[in-house]
């Protein structure tokens, strides 16, 4: 069963004037880390979840896309502890591809990745819980391709996607300066017990 994945990322005494530099940070290393250069699109969300966006702006993918100190610059002309601001960047992982009447192929698919960092007042101290600055990965799906047959080639790419994770995750903790970071799941379950049990499979 698939599940959504996430990083959340944690500074101390992070003063809300300093957050820009941290998302820039975090957007800056998926460039490096399987990730575009550039930012898709941008949303501002005040109060909670439930409230309108005050701010959205959709650059684009490739050339299209704003850097991503650009897109933060203006996304949080209006600093407010009580925003969230939401970014979203391109991020490849190997995936399997099912097309009827052919064999599933692996191919390197672009998936949009939300990189969010709250205010200390944004619904009620989410902050917390979520991160300072959480990213969203979406479904786990390519890093442990559950209901499909691993076979070498499956459990190659396989790894290769957990190893980006990994990868990433360790270059958006340092670039950003961040003292604390977790991966969890939404169902709470643990991605390195379940990869550990489905690559175990093969073995």
């Amino acid at each position: 069963m698939s599940d959504t994945l996430y990083l959340s990322l944690w500074y101390p005494n992070l003063r809300l004037a300093a957050l820009p530099d941290k998302l820039s940070a975090v957007l800056g290393a998926f460039a490096v880390h399987g990730g575009e250069p550039r930012v898709y699109a941008a949303t501002v969300w005040p109060i909670d979840w439930t409230e309108t966006p005050i701010f959205q702006r959709v650059w684009g993918r490739g050339e299209r896309g704003m850097e991503p100190r650009a897109a933060v610059e203006e996304s949080l002309e209006l600093l407010h502890d009580d925003f969230a601001y939401e970014f979203q960047i391109g991020w490849s992982l190997w995936e399997l591809e099912a097309d009827a009447g052919t064999e599933a192929r692996w191919v390197r698919e672009p998936r949009l990745v939300r990189v969010t960092g709250f205010g200390p007042l944004f619904d009620e101290g989410a902050y917390e819980q979520d991160g300072h600055i959480r990213i969203d990965f979406g479904t786990d799906a390519p890093f442990l391709e559950e209901d499909a047959d691993l076979n070498e080639e499956g459990a190659r790419h396989v790894e290769e996607n957990v190893r980006q994770l990994i990868e990433l995750a360790s270059a958006v903790e340092k670039d950003s300066g961040a003292t604390a970071r977790l991966l969890w799941s939404e169902l709470g379950e643990s991605l390195a017990q379940r990869l550990a049990a489905r690559l175990g499979v093969r073995n």
